[in-house]
């Protein structure tokens, strides 16, 4: 099995896919295998995020790792997506134009590469809905 094959049998890192207990309708991201809520009782299935979200908060990165420093600056945000988790994402926008509330959407992109000649990482990003 090569890296880039791999990564691609990671749904949820390129489809946004994570897990629902059917009981309480909870969701979760990244997947989990049992609900903290119901315990046993909880039944949970996969479920495909919509990648639609509010930025609860933000930093702007200037100086990053070598591998992300081609992106500096950067926002990365914690993004309450509509189906109730929070994840930590990078924004893909002016830094300027970032605000608490504002909605995203999710975004397939380069994530970092290895080196110059080294794999390319891909993944979801956000960017502002318009």
């Amino acid at each position: 099995m090569t890296v880039a094959r791999f990564w691609r049998h990671l749904p949820q890192r390129y489809n946004m896919v994570g897990t629902k207990c059917e009981k309480c309708g909870r969701h979760f991201f990244p997947p989990r295998s049992f609900c903290p809520d119901c315990r046993r009782a909880g039944k949970i299935v996969e479920h495909k995020f919509k990648g639609e979200g509010t930025v609860v908060t933000f930093t702007v990165i200037h100086t990053a790792a070598e591998q992300y420093s081609m992106l500096t600056p950067y926002v990365l945000a914690i993004v309450k997506l509509d189906e109730g988790p929070q994840i930590t994402t990078q924004i893909v926008m002016d830094p300027a134009k970032a605000k608490i509330g504002m909605k995203v959407k999710s975004v397939f992109r380069r994530i970092a590469t290895d080196g110059e000649s080294g794999i390319i990482h891909y993944g979801t990003k956000f960017v502002p809905v318009e």
